[in-house]
């Protein structure tokens, strides 16, 4: 169900898809188990992108993403796999999610997401250099929108100092939101408390 559950515009894993009426205490170890396994990563929901995320986490509400794209897309079948080797149009969103999720967490990052009726959804939180980093993944040419990160940056309370957007795009500043293109995902690591995500130094090439 992942795959499906992933193209769903909110891709909030539904418990209630499992079995009808189910209760995510009654299932929960199952869940626990793919990520035990190696086969699923876990993406849990914070209350407030605040330090530290941890205490925030609402466990009973997550995404599920698999812990290797190849897997996604072989679920997703021959067809579109070999529209995407083709570079033929697909629906590359939730594809373009997984890709940074298993990379942040090949990193050492612990995955957040982040939703609010009052200001919308960010894709991923992450802890970075000692401050909380909204993540954002656009699989379209409209990159430059994005409402909610927009939304949370501007509350001063969350003391946001950057964010990343990552696409099909190239490298580019506006204010505090860096763009760069979905493979530089793998050159994100963790430095040290207070360091920038600005200076392309801050990657590890």
């Amino acid at each position: 169900m992942i795959p499906a559950e992933l193209n769903e515009k909110n891709k909030r894993f539904n418990v209630s898809d499992v079995e009808k009426g189910a209760r995510y205490d009654r299932i929960k170890d199952d869940f626990l188990w793919l990520t035990a396994a190696g086969v699923a990563i876990p993406c849990y929901n914070v209350t407030e992108p605040v330090l530290p995320l941890s205490l925030n986490e609402k466990a009973s509400l997550f995404k599920l993403f698999l812990s290797d794209v190849g897997l996604l897309t072989t679920m997703y079948g021959k067809a579109t796999k070999l529209r995407i080797v083709n570079g033929e149009a697909v629906n590359k969103g939730s594809i373009f999610e997984n890709v940074v999720a298993q990379e942040l967490i090949a990193h050492g990052y612990e995955t957040y997401y982040y939703i609010s009726k009052k200001f919308g959804e960010l894709d991923l939180v992450i802890e970075h250099g000692g401050n909380v980093l909204p993540v954002e993944v656009k699989s379209g040419k409209d990159y430059t929108r994005h409402s909610a990160l927009a939304n949370v940056m501007g509350v001063a309370d969350y003391q946001i100092p950057e964010a990343i957007v990552f696409s099909s795009a190239n490298i580019s500043v506006d204010g505090k939101i860096v763009y760069y293109p979905i493979y530089m995902t793998m050159f994100l690591n963790e430095v040290v408390a207070g360091d920038s995500i600005l200076p392309l130094a801050k990657f590890s090439f």
